[in-house]
């Protein structure tokens, strides 16, 4: 049966329909006789729209990103209208991605945006080859020496995911894309500053909960940086007037010059978290031996209890949890067995350690000796395609020691003990 249509067979039924039509007719006569907004009205009403979107979008964010945005927008690269930064985003959420966008526009910048997954790295790692690599650094470094600074955000769900790569891709990599972007460009000729991203992983690592170790996380990450920044300029000047050092430990009696390097405060301006005065060793001048206390991680591989020997500045001695593999990073190069970075950690929010070096070699009251390249601002001439720092932690509850300047104590069991360094100490920068 078909159904019947009333409108079609009850006449009475479409004049209704007309009569209720009408005032919708109305409306858009009405709306085709108003005048058309001119250019700059139409401007005025999107800036508006973009306003109240902006005040949206914030108002739906954590605040402690938005805080952390304006730290790393207006602190750590300081960023001023018309120039560009770059923000690097490996694997954290979108939301802090576009909250930095925001924060950086306010401030008059231009952002870049480059996003990146660990997982997809892996696979371009394992499966690359030289010209593909070639061709990455050749992009990333055209982008790279186009702007003013870089933002590097990079978080992990897997600490391990770089583990099963083959030595020689990495080689390939860090030979490639990673000296030709960032040891060449970023270092040195950008405003830079490179933080991790909290999730699960980490809090795994840290052994605590996930919502205590965000807390801890934007706390290190919010701090006061520019008091801190001005606590350590006494040390500055006493590592820059020094010529011997002397470090003694638990399995450890080593010394080394200082003399003639800079030292470089880091306060919040290259790395987030912060918090240590970095200088180098005059290459050739390290001896003795050196045992580690704080677990480490490269390439993927981890490594617990490093103990190196040294003689005339070389590592002739190394061995570790995973001894094979220390073995291949030392011999990647000539430089990989000398010492590029020499640096006293000093955050008073960061007292163990993780398996995270960006929190490590921070951590109050350790010192980190590196072997590899040295950093440009505080060169011993030491070049290498190998940079890893690990971490020796000297406080009472981790064994103890003493670092000595010049037959002076400078810090014995992870407290500084001249009193113009005393501001350094945990009690006086919380």
């Amino acid at each position: 049966m078909r159904h019947a249509d009333p409108i079609r067979e009850e006449g009475f039924l479409r004049s209704d329909l007309a009569a209720m039509l009408q005032p919708v007719r109305d409306l858009f006569e009405r709306r085709a006789d108003r005048p058309k907004p001119t250019p700059i009205e139409t401007r005025i009403c999107s800036s508006r729209i973009r306003q109240r979107m902006s005040r949206k979008e914030a108002s739906m964010i954590d605040p402690r990103m938005t805080k952390l945005a304006e730290t790393l927008i207006g602190y750590s690269t300081a960023m001023r209208p018309g120039e560009k930064i770059l923000i690097e985003a490996i694997d954290i959420p979108v939301e802090m991605t576009c909250e930095l966008i925001r924060v950086a526009r306010g401030a008059g910048a231009d952002p870049l945006v480059l996003l990146k997954s660990n997982r997809v790295d892996r696979a371009l790692r394992i499966h690359g080859s030289e010209s593909q690599m070639n061709l990455m650094a050749e992009v990333e470094a055209l982008r790279m020496s186009n702007v003013d600074a870089y933002l590097g955000l990079r978080g992990n769900w897997n600490i391990a995911e770089f583990s099963d790569v083959p030595p020689a891709a990495h080689k390939l990599y860090q030979d490639t894309v990673w000296k030709r972007v960032h040891i060449d460009i970023r270092v040195p000729k950008t405003r830079w500053v490179v933080l991790r991203w909290p999730n699960t992983a980490m809090a795994q690592q840290a052994n605590r909960s996930t919502e205590c170790f965000e807390e801890f996380y934007f706390d290190v990450c919010t701090m006061d940086y520019a008091r801190m920044g001005k606590a350590m300029l006494p040390l500055k000047a006493r590592m820059e007037a020094t010529d011997r050092v002397r470090i003694v430990g638990p399995g450890t009696d080593l010394s080394f010059s200082i003399k003639g390097i800079s030292a470089i405060p880091c306060d919040g301006k290259l790395n987030i978290p912060d918090g240590e005065v970095f200088t180098a060793p005059v290459r050739d001048s390290v001896n003795g031996t050196l045992q580690y206390n704080a677990r480490t991680i490269y390439q993927g591989v981890v490594h617990d209890n490093v103990r190196f020997e040294f003689v005339e500045g070389k590592i002739v001695k190394a061995t570790s949890t995973a001894t094979e593999h220390l073995k291949k990073v030392l011999d990647a190069d000539e430089g990989a067995r000398y010492i590029g970075e020499f640096a006293l950690g000093i955050n008073p929010y960061i007292t163990e350690p993780m398996l995270d070096i960006l929190f490590d070699e921070k951590i109050a009251g350790s010192f980190h000796f590196t072997p590899g390249q040295a950093y440009e601002e505080a060169d011993n001439g030491n070049k290498s395609n190998v940079h890893w720092d690990i971490v020796c932690m000297q406080d009472a509850a981790h064994g103890g020691g003493e670092i000595w300047f010049d037959e002076e104590l400078i810090r014995k069991d992870g407290a500084f003990v001249p009193a113009d360094l005393a501001l350094l100490n945990p009690e006086n920068l919380k």
